[in-house]
């Protein structure tokens, strides 16, 4: 499977599946953009994300960890 930035909670699982014990809030968006590119089913243009992209796959990481 092939991720893209519209994939949100796909990434957001992988994220969580990655490091269960990490607090996405302790992220900066450049080091949460980074973790999302270097996912080895990511497929997209790093370019091409934004905020508002950044801040939807973080809110559901956050949910992931409820």
């Amino acid at each position: 499977m092939s991720l893209k930035w519209t994939d949100a909670q796909a990434i957001a699982e992988e994220l969580y599946d990655a490091d269960p014990d990490l607090d996405p809030l302790t992220l900066s968006f450049v080091k949460l953009h980074d973790m999302i590119c270097a996912l080895p089913d990511f497929d997209d243009d790093p370019e091409a994300s934004n905020e508002k992209i950044l801040e939807g796959i973080l809110m559901k990481w956050l949910d992931e960890r409820d």
